[in-house]
């Protein structure tokens, strides 16, 4: 019998625990050294397969074309042939008090209901809380009756940016529930404070495991500002999980991916932050005559240099790139699809349950 996909507004997969998309391999104490270690083949595979799933999940809403029963789409639908949509949602239309899917300012913070996560001393970014609490009547209605049909199937939730914070706000409750998903998301932002990210860390944790990669893949890419935001100034933190692109652009083989250690590694993308408070423009002090901007020069050779959370045109490039460029719901315009030389070894068994 041909195995269906359940997509729930593309951002939430079920699959069978015994055909899963493809093996992953733990981060433990064993498999990680003190440095740093490019990540598997399959991992890479499977990462790539769910960026074009994110892909998709940009052809709904105002600027898409939408998807059609059972899964037809202007962009990668055809991917995917056992999958079966069974609905959509926008997590923030017609909500006043969201500023959008791109506001990653200065904003209130929320503590967390605490009668139904025990999360001690937690805050939230108030505009991504409020984009999951839209979201969540019109989700988990869907995704409570296909757990309940398919209690043997892996829960898998995906997100790109915004859908990203929500996927991660959506992994708690979803945890909570017991549902024990397994989270992927491309170019999150921060979503709390450090209680909130301990939280999270424990939370998606396992015995025997150093770090929560194996249920929790926050793949980041290099120059991408949006990770870094909003700002650690403010009190937020990143958390655990990380997965890092190192590469600037397209197309990403699996040596330029690699593990993180912690929820700051400075090896990854967290690294960009090092030496905010030491810019390589010149000081107040140094532009106070020409001697003091001859040091400037002597120093930094003159480099004039945004700091990487500042690039906010990196909005339309590093923050889309990933394994894809994100975000466009357009057709495969290159019919060689260069991931297609590494295709799945289990591609067949996913077809049979």
């Amino acid at each position: 019998m041909v195995g269906k996909w359940r997509l729930i507004s593309l951002a939430l997969l079920l699959q069978p625990t015994f055909c899963n998309v493809l093996p992953q391999i733990p981060l433990t104490s064993n498999s990680l050294s003190a440095t740093n270690q490019n990540i598997s083949m399959e991992l890479f595979n499977d990462l790539e397969e769910l960026s074009r799933i994110v892909d998709i999940s940009y052809c709904v809403g105002i600027t898409g074309t939408g998807i059609q029963k059972p899964f037809l789409c202007a962009s990668r639908c055809q991917d995917f042939e056992n999958f079966e949509l069974v609905t959509e949602y926008v997590p923030y239309p017609g909500n006043e008090d969201h500023h959008g899917p791109g506001h990653l300012g200065r904003s209130q913070k929320r503590s967390m209901d605490t009668e139904k996560v025990k999360c001690t001393d937690c805050t939230v970014h108030l505009g991504f809380l409020t984009s999951w609490q839209y979201t969540k009547p019109l989700v988990l209605p869907h995704v409570e009756e296909l757990v309940q049909k398919y209690p043997d199937y892996k829960l898998t939730l995906v997100g790109h940016s915004l859908g990203g914070a929500v996927a991660a706000l959506a992994s708690l409750d979803f945890q909570a529930r017991g549902w024990n998903p397994q989270v992927t998301t491309f170019g999150e932002p921060k979503i709390g404070n450090q209680g909130l990210i301990e939280y999270l860390d424990k939370t998606f944790a396992k015995a025997g495991e150093e770090g929560i990669t194996s249920r929790y893949r926050r793949v980041t890419h290099v120059d991408d500002p949006v990770p870094l935001l909003p700002l650690t100034e403010w009190g937020y933190q990143p958390h655990a999980g990380e997965v890092y692109i190192s590469k600037s652009d397209l197309s990403p083989e699996v040596q330029d991916l690699q593990y993180c250690e912690g929820d700051a590694d400075p090896n990854c993308i967290a690294g960009a932050e090092i030496g905010r408070d030491n810019p390589t423009t010149p000081t107040v002090e140094q532009r106070a005559d020409i001697e003091g901007l001859k040091d400037w020069w002597i120093e930094t050779k003159g480099t004039f240099s945004i700091p990487p959370r500042w690039r906010v045109w990196q909005i339309l490039f590093a923050h889309r790139d990933y394994f894809w460029k994100l975000g466009l719901c357009v057709p495969r315009l290159n019919p060689e699809d260069r991931y297609r030389k590494n295709p799945h070894d289990d591609d067949d068994e996913l077809k049979e349950l």
